[in-house]
């Protein structure tokens, strides 16, 4: 069966090396942090023969790669597209070495907002990706903000989705949620421990309730980690919520979400959390993806090797949602 992975993560060393040790600690990024990029540098720099080894020991197909931060969101916006179209060019040339095996999503430079969505244009137009990656907040903002209009406005009329993955909160969120922790506990509070995922379920709430996803109809969105959350709270937010949108949307929070957002599987591989997931936005917005190299590919494939659906839908979570949404070439 052909299986389909779309939250799996590169690097450029090279490019990171010249983003300055001051602003890579503002991004609250630790100088030597025993998780995330830094333990991972390695596998994440490496877009060949390692990498393809351990997809096909698990039986993964493809995989839809996305620079893992930092990134040109650290960078002022003279500096940020530049950064962003080398990202971007050396994801493309590993992508052209391995066409059926690797595809891409655009990194872009947000902090010049018009620079990123033509950066995105030309992304998706001459290198053939297949939509862009944000990790979370630009300097604080959400996607929601009308400053990043043209980023959503360009996607919508390019045809290709956004996926929204967790970045490292802002310093007063840091500060007010998660300091004054024991040892690591506080920043792993911050990012998978929790704080990644209710962030990312706001900066989506915050696109729906900014009337952002009304302005943009067409427009869909990916998140991973089994909806982040949103399955859960979705008949909450309705109840609490969707009164207020009243005024502005002719649709329910839940309605807005299950016409635009798509969910995935990375990193979670518990039955539960898929359950809940599926119940809510259905088997056609949903998509397997592992959190390559932060999580492991074999471990995701047995989970997905353990689903209890037909087979039909097990086609779709694999691959066939993510080949429609991505048109992506079989």
């Amino acid at each position: 069966m052909r299986i389909v992975t779309l939250e799996e993560h590169y690097t450029v060393s090279s490019l990171v090396r010249l983003i300055s040790p001051e602003a890579i600690a503002r991004g609250g990024f630790p100088p030597a942090a025993k998780t995330g990029p830094q333990m991972k540098a390695a596998e994440l720099d490496e877009i060949g023969p390692i990498r393809l080894a351990a997809m096909d020991a698990a039986g993964i197909s493809q995989q839809v790669l996305s620079l893992s931060g930092p990134g040109a969101e650290l960078l002022s916006a003279a500096e940020g597209p530049g950064w962003a179209s080398a990202a971007n060019d050396a994801l493309a040339a590993a992508v052209a070495r391995h066409p059926d095996r690797f595809a891409g999503f655009a990194h872009l430079p947000l902090t010049a907002p018009e620079a990123a969505a033509d950066e995105l244009e030309r992304a998706v137009t001459r290198l053939g990706f297949r939509g862009a990656l944000v990790n979370g907040t630009t300097d604080g903002l959400f996607l929601d903000d009308p400053r990043f209009a043209p980023i959503l406005a360009r996607a919508e009329a390019l045809d290709v989705p956004i996926y929204i993955h967790p970045g490292i909160p802002p310093a007063p969120v840091r500060d007010a949620y998660y300091s004054n922790l024991p040892g690591d506990l506080g920043f792993m509070l911050g990012i998978a421990g929790w704080g990644w995922h209710s962030e990312t379920a706001i900066h989506v709430l915050r696109l729906v309730l900014s009337g952002a996803l009304d302005r943009h109809p067409r427009l869909q969105i990916i998140i991973g980690h089994m909806g982040e959350g949103l399955a859960g709270m979705l008949a909450r937010c309705d109840s609490a919520l969707t009164i207020h949108t009243r005024k502005q949307s002719h649709r329910t929070v839940s309605e807005t979400l299950l016409q635009q957002l798509h969910v995935t599987t990375s990193g979670f591989f518990t039955l539960p959390p898929f359950e809940l997931a599926l119940h809510t936005f259905g088997i056609d917005r949903m998509m397997f993806s592992i959190d390559y190299p932060f999580s492991s590919n074999q471990v995701g494939r047995a989970f997905l090797d353990s689903l209890p659906i037909a087979p039909a839908d097990l086609a779709k979570i694999a691959h066939g949602n993510a080949d429609r949404l991505l048109k992506l070439t079989v």
